[in-house]
């Protein structure tokens, strides 16, 4: 339906998962699309085959200067940035006891200190290309506590509080600022689990990777009115109800 044509998109930890879902949408409906990821390989096969409106570079979302190159790189190739996707992430599951301080201090960087990076090195982009939209890929940790994964949680409830301030600061320049919280999505990060993690929601399945892409499409393209807002796709998981069944009653 081309709802995208004439953007320019660029999306962090774009080589699989979310990221490779939401490249794969964008592109399909017309946007340009720089993919940022530390794995280049499967950020190079992903381009590769996209077609030349998608591109790979290798970014490490918590180095200023990989950032300054990657908005650079996206302008020279295709014009000033208008969608910008934080999606990037990483996880650890270890109690508060046993994590080192190091590793805590990691997961804050790559998942919150990245998309803040990211805001602020594309925001002179984005006026250029005269607005646009940043969309932060929290979790619905960033909406509930877990236990064994404090770096994440903190992480994610962080970056649903700083997608509010960006969304504030940055509306003047015509750009909407909102964070999609992903439930349990079929991902390499959930690489083993079963599906009785799942088996008690509303729907009682893991999400698809292309769900959440479409959530992204509508956000980037439809919600002109939605700002400062998170938008939570996860099979009811967080609607605070426990499915019975028959047997269970």
């Amino acid at each position: 339906m081309n709802r995208l044509d004439g953007r320019t998109a660029l999306v962090t930890g774009g080589a699989r998962g979310i990221g490779a879902g939401i490249v794969r949408l964008f592109a399909d409906e017309g946007a340009s699309v720089l993919v940022a990821d530390v794995l280049e390989e499967q950020g190079g096969e992903l381009a590769a085959k996209a077609g030349p409106a998608v591109a790979f570079r290798r970014l490490d979302v918590t180095s200023e200067s990989d950032w300054a190159d990657a908005a650079a790189d996206a302008e020279e190739r295709f014009g000033p940035v208008s969608l910008l996707v934080n999606n990037a992430g990483i996880v650890t599951m270890e109690s508060m006891e046993d994590t080192e301080p190091e590793t805590f201090r990691r997961v804050l960087d790559v998942n919150l200190y990245g998309p803040w990076l990211g805001m602020r090195t594309l925001a002179p982009s984005l006026r250029r290309a005269g607005g646009g939209v940043v969309l932060n890929v929290s979790s619905i940790a960033g909406m509930t506590g877990y236990a064994n994964i404090g770096g994440y949680v903190a992480s994610k409830w962080g970056l649903r509080g700083l997608t509010k301030t960006a969304a504030l600061e940055l509306a003047r320049d015509g750009v909407r600022v909102c964070s999609i919280h992903p439930g349990p999505i079929r991902t390499p990060m959930v690489e083993g689990m079963g599906d009785e993690m799942v088996a008690a929601q509303p729907i009682p399945r893991f999400g698809t990777v292309e769900e959440v892409a479409r959530l992204a499409l509508f956000l980037a393209a439809d919600a002109t009115y939605c700002t400062g807002a998170e938008f939570v796709v996860d099979g009811g998981a967080t609607a605070g109800a426990m499915i019975l069944t028959d047997e269970g009653e």
